[in-house]
């Protein structure tokens, strides 16, 4: 509001003023350089990264391999939740920012109608994990508690999400790093503190990440409502149309999870809980690079966006010639791990672990396919059309399963890096000619002027 008026008529006005700056379509930021804004977010997942990298020492020194593939199957059973926790409208808040003529109360509604879609969604799958608690905790070698938490930290894990997602489109990249930064340290802490000091083994690693992200959620939703950003939804259509974007990348959820995270599960079940942590601590390292993407990637969205929207031939022939770019990038990256990857492992998780490094290779040339896949899913993202990408990333998904059951018996989590890498591969490849079909970009003729 402006200041106190001294007559009814002024405050009257006031309020009016208040309900039009309410009702305008959402400030957009100025703009900044994809440089600039990849550099700060580089920054933040470097830090963000270096913490639990920087336990990860600590862990593999207190944790036997059991437990340690223990907390892996935790991690992983979160991930298999996110694609029913929520229902993926997280983006689809996201994405609402850069819709034409949409005002700030029709964003923060609809932002509303997002949790309430993951209130319904998150106790429905909280009572079919509950019927199956116990075949359930079996197969992942956790403790029926476990399993049932998961479901509450995901959920929260998607408030969190959606508050960042909000910084992010804004390119308020200090807010997002300094939150998930924070989020870090404190998981570090309480890690050290719960098995470094407690003893408490792989318990205390999991209640560390448990009471983290429930102490983040609170976080979030503060600063969701402290930036006017919630709202209670109270239309149909606006559920619906959040649905229209999520429910379309359920199985795109699933088959991501297919392709990078059911390897574990596998790694599990065929060879034990002790290989398990092994192919998690190759993984954990190998995960610093998709680290780099995204934080690439954070930054390059809404360069892009901008441009697709500008529809100027000349400036999408420049976005081409930069993915081509990072392409190479990116591959040279994952030549190197083959080369450097073992040492680094056997230096920083020590000889009981040292085995993982004979993974490190092909998981890196995975995850450099994970970073050029991500430049490519963009432009469907930005078409709402998300149809076919679920269809190609089920493929490979697909895919992956049956690679891992013929490859893993033979070749240990060598043959589960292995199939990782066919398999992100294979997805990179579908999912880019699903975007030239959804968003048609000049990959041939990049070079030429009109």
């Amino acid at each position: 509001m402006n200041a106190k008026s001294s007559t009814a008529q002024a405050g009257y006005e006031a309020d009016i003023a208040e309900q039009t700056q309410e009702a305008a379509e959402p400030a957009r930021p100025p703009p900044k350089s994809l440089a600039t804004g990849s550099s700060i977010y580089l920054l933040s997942n470097i830090l963000n990264a270096a913490i639990p990298f920087a336990l990860l020492p600590v862990l593999t020194r207190y944790l036997t391999p059991a437990e340690y593939g223990e907390v892996a199957m935790f991690q992983t059973w979160l991930a298999a939740l996110g694609a029913f926790t929520g229902l993926s409208v997280h983006g689809a808040a996201a994405r609402k920012y850069y819709d034409t003529g949409m005002d700030g109360q029709e964003l923060k509604r609809f932002i509303g109608a997002c949790l309430q879609v993951l209130a319904f969604s998150t106790l429905f799958t909280f009572l079919v994990v509950f019927l199956l608690r116990a075949q359930l905790a079996t197969w992942l070698g956790l403790k029926p508690a476990w399993v049932l938490a998961a479901v509450g930290v995901s959920a929260a894990s998607f408030v969190i999400q959606v508050r960042l997602e909000q910084w992010q489109i804004r390119r308020q990249a200090i807010s997002y790093g300094m939150l998930q930064i924070s989020q870090s340290l404190l998981v570090m802490l309480l890690s050290l503190l719960l098995v470094v000091v407690l003893l408490w083994a792989a318990q205390g690693r999991i209640l560390a990440h448990i009471w983290t992200v429930l102490a983040f959620m609170v976080i979030a939703l503060y600063f969701l409502h402290k930036d006017k950003l919630l709202a209670f939804n109270d239309k149909w259509s606006r559920i619906r149309e959040a649905l229209a974007f999520g429910v379309p990348l359920i199985p795109h959820v699933a088959g991501s999870f297919l392709v990078s995270a059911v390897d574990r599960f596998v790694v599990n079940a065929e060879l034990g809980l002790a290989q398990a942590g092994m192919y998690m601590v190759a993984v954990q390292f190998s995960s610093v690079m998709l680290l780099v993407f995204d934080a690439i990637n954070k930054a390059y969205i809404p360069w892009l966006y901008e441009r697709l929207q500008r529809n100027v031939h000349a400036e999408k022939q420049q976005v081409v010639r930069y993915t081509y770019l990072y392409f190479a990038v990116v591959l040279f990256i994952a030549a190197l791990a083959f080369l450097v990857g073992p040492y680094f492992i056997t230096l920083i998780a020590g000889e009981r672990f040292s085995s993982a490094g004979d993974a490190i290779g092909w998981l890196a040339l995975g995850q450099a396919f994970g970073g050029m896949y991500y430049m490519v899913t963009n432009y469907i993202f930005y078409s709402k059309r998300t149809g076919l990408l679920s269809l190609s990333t089920i493929t490979a998904g697909l895919v992956n399963v049956a690679l891992l059951l013929v490859l893993i018996k033979p070749f240990g989590i060598v043959g589960a890096a292995q199939a990782f890498c066919i398999a992100m591969a294979m997805r990179f490849l579908l999912t880019w000619a699903v975007a030239q079909r959804r968003h048609p970009m000049p990959w041939f003729d990049f070079m030429k002027t009109r």
